[in-house]
């Protein structure tokens, strides 16, 4: 290979990270149990806890399994640092808690997963915190909240459940003008689709639980970014420690080795679904950024590399119709989860938003008879056909 070729990802999904922690000629890292790590020279011992030399203290703080899967999201996210964390959500909390303090304003939008929702309602404003919730794809309403003021903007796009699609190039550059730090949810959409660091955001999160793991076994989040950024970052997960346990860092690990095949595969079957669905009569409305009817399509194409394994649809039925639906279904767990090689459907009231009122779903665009839809890697032709054979089963008409 030449010394000026790119790397792919797809590569890096399968090398990035790994060799400097293999030992013994194993060709996998291994998973690296122990909690302290010991040192005979004290000077060296206090250089490695002070940071001043590469090394492991104390599990709480780092751990070599884990550190190595911090390196391989790092380098798809083109990343100067990654730290992981034990949830996706303790990832998104601690980030938000590490930088804003009483008195600071954030801007968001209200299309955000249910729990990351549920901070800007309920946990931010009991520390003061001023959180301006916009329309998400008011992008003229986000642009004059910003030049208002703000310490953060907080975005996740594609968003969840609804696949809208916030411009970010657009959003990024309103947000440097007044200073602010652009925080991306990237979960949806994975590394492969879409790197919004190249876009100019200063900090990218992922549920790690989703699309990096794939095969829906280990809880994870990481937050990747500026070194001076992350170690923030770092300093707090260090205190409050929402570690990442190393037998979860070696599933996400080994999962993330086809995490490329993964994906291009979910692209290609969402895409084949969400435009059968689309011509169905016993579906009312379906998001999925990869339509050219969907409203969100061309910023996707702007800043994606491909559209997503995730789609959502509404019934002509309602919810009712909903309740007759899912149970037909062969091939998709009914379950609270996305992202991995199963296809895997619920509706957002008790996945994604169960923790939500209905009238907070309701204030997010989310109908009581959503569904959510994550398109696995099986045949495409056999999801189709078995979304065909449960919707005869529905008795329900609008």
């Amino acid at each position: 290979m030449s010394k000026n070729q790119e790397v792919t990802k797809a590569t890096k999904t399968v090398w990035s990270g790994e060799k400097e922690f293999l030992s013994h000629g194993a060709t996998q890292v291994p998973t690296v149990f122990s909690v302290g790590y010991g040192y005979e020279d004290l000077d060296h011992w206090l250089d490695v806890a002070l940071g001043k030399e590469k090394g492991h203290i104390y599990g709480r703080m780092s751990n070599p399994t884990v550190q190595s899967f911090e390196e391989k999201v790092k380098a798809l996210e083109d990343a100067e640092k990654c730290v992981s964390f034990s949830t996706g959500m303790a990832a998104i909390s601690n980030t938000l808690y590490t930088f804003l303090q009483p008195g600071d304003r954030i801007v968001t939008i209200k299309d955000t997963y249910g729990g990351t929702n549920k901070i800007f309602l309920e946990f931010l404003p009991k520390l003061h915190v001023d959180v301006e919730l916009c329309d998400t794809t008011d992008h003229e309403a986000l642009e004059r909240e910003v030049e208002k003021g703000c310490k953060f903007l907080y975005l996740e796009t594609p968003t969840n459940p609804t696949l809208k699609v916030v411009d970010l190039v657009r959003m990024i550059k309103k947000a440097k003008e007044v200073g602010a730090l652009v925080v991306v949810d990237n979960t949806f959409a994975t590394p492969i689709n879409q790197n919004p660091l190249q876009l100019g955001a200063d900090l990218v999160i992922h549920s790690a639980t989703k699309y990096l793991g794939g095969h829906a076994d280990a809880l994870g989040g990481v937050v990747c970014g500026s070194e001076e950024l992350v170690n923030q970052v770092f300093h707090y997960r260090e205190i409050n420690g929402a570690t990442l346990q190393p037998m979860s860092a070696y599933l996400l690990l080994r999962g993330m080795k086809t995490l490329d095949l993964r994906v291009q595969k979910q692209n290609e079957n969402a895409l084949k679904v969400a435009t059968y669905l689309e011509q169905h009569p016993e579906v009312s409305n379906v998001y999925y950024p990869g339509l050219v009817s969907n409203e969100g399509h061309d910023i996707a194409k702007k800043q994606m590399r491909g559209f997503g394994g995730m789609l959502s649809f509404t019934l002509t039925g309602g919810v009712d119709a909903v309740k007759e639906f899912l149970p037909k279904l062969t091939y998709a767990h009914r379950a609270a989860n996305l992202g991995a090689v199963e296809t895997t459907v619920g509706p957002p009231r008790t996945t994604s938003h169960v923790e939500n009122t209905p009238e907070e779903r309701k204030a997010m665009g989310i109908s009581e008879g959503l569904i959510r839809y994550s398109a696995g890697i099986e045949d495409a032709d056999d999801l189709i056909a078995d979304l065909e054979q449960a919707f005869s089963y529905i008795t329900v008409k609008a």
